[in-house]
């Protein structure tokens, strides 16, 4: 199958039963949906969304946050990965979100990615999700679907937004960005993909390889 006809049949499986995929990251306002992001780097949104409730309560805003010490912020997220390091983080955007963004956060992806613990996939996720931006976060489960459906080649997690962006129209990509991460988290998971209950096996490489060694 040409990729361009693989595109075309996911892409309308998709639109046609999945047409309003949303984020799991519980949040109420674009600021706690950057923390809940940045806290969500190797780390499940399901444990983000048990800690964030009483951290967004905490620091309602970013000039809230800008003023905490690591001590006070610290306990709120010394459950999730590498809390030392994000807690120093958290702050450190905050106080730059207040000095260089008059306390908005940022629309486009440049500035997003000079606010500290934010990187590429963070920025495409809030410009994605806040923005309705054309760009496409790839994360882990993105880019193991995109290679197993036949999607991407791309042997960089960059390589592999460069492409999904350039074949996939603009008005689709935010919403390709969920229907991927969805895809990677229920069905297509990293070491026992379901496959039996996929719907898009008839256009998956991966699954046509398999099934021709058999």
């Amino acid at each position: 199958m040409l990729k361009k006809d693989r595109y075309s049949k996911i892409l309308a499986w998709f639109e046609e039963n999945r047409p309003m995929p949303v984020t799991e990251l519980h949040h109420d306002s674009p600021f706690h949906l950057l923390i809940a992001v940045i806290l969500s780097a190797q780390c499940t949104d399901k444990r983000v969304n048990m800690v964030a409730p009483a951290l967004f309560e905490r620091f309602p805003e970013p000039a809230d946050l800008a003023k905490a010490s690591f001590d006070e912020v610290f306990p709120f997220v010394k459950s999730v990965s590498y809390p030392n390091s994000k807690t120093r983080h958290l702050i450190d955007m905050a106080g730059k979100l207040v000095t260089d963004f008059n306390s908005e956060v940022p629309s486009d992806v440049d500035s997003l990615m000079s606010l500290p613990g934010v990187g590429r996939k963070t920025a495409n996720v809030i410009a994605s999700i806040v923005y309705n931006k054309p760009v496409i976060a790839v994360d882990t489960h993105v880019f193991r679907v995109s290679h197993r459906l036949g999607l991407s080649d791309g042997k960089t997690v960059d390589a592999v937004g460069k492409e999904l962006e350039a074949r996939i129209p603009v008005e689709l990509r935010a919403k390709a960005h969920h229907w991927l991460i969805l895809h990677g988290r229920y069905v297509c998971v990293a070491r026992k993909p379901k496959c039996g209950e996929c719907d898009l096996k008839d256009w998956c490489r991966e699954f046509e390889r398999n099934n021709r060694k058999n």
